[in-house]
């Protein structure tokens, strides 16, 4: 059963108040096996556009992803979020098929 993933690309207008975000997303975060593989960082946007901050999650699978998004937990740390940022989010079944040669 291929992985779970969150893609999100988010603005962040109080970076003081983003870090009692942080902290309360790190419970339902926890608690539905997420794993951050990219966390804010340097990037270059060749192409398209994109926000100020990239963080990629990685879930057991796509449910525990999807749980995770809809759980008190979550909705708990995403009211903190939300008057401070702007995010366009993805949640999505990795690929578990052939690759490149």
């Amino acid at each position: 059963m291929p992985n779970g993933y969150w893609i999100a690309h988010v603005d962040v207008s109080d970076p003081e108040k983003y870090k009692d975000y942080a902290a309360a997303n790190a419970i339902a975060f926890k608690k539905y096996g997420a794993r951050f593989l990219v966390r804010g960082g340097k990037f270059e946007n060749p192409e398209g556009s994109t926000r100020a901050r990239n963080v990629v999650l990685e879930f057991p699978n796509h449910q525990a992803a999807l749980d995770c998004w809809h759980s008190p937990e979550y909705k708990h740390a995403l009211s903190i979020r939300r008057p401070i940022s702007q995010a366009d989010i993805v949640i999505i079944e990795g690929y578990d098929g052939p690759q490149p040669a």
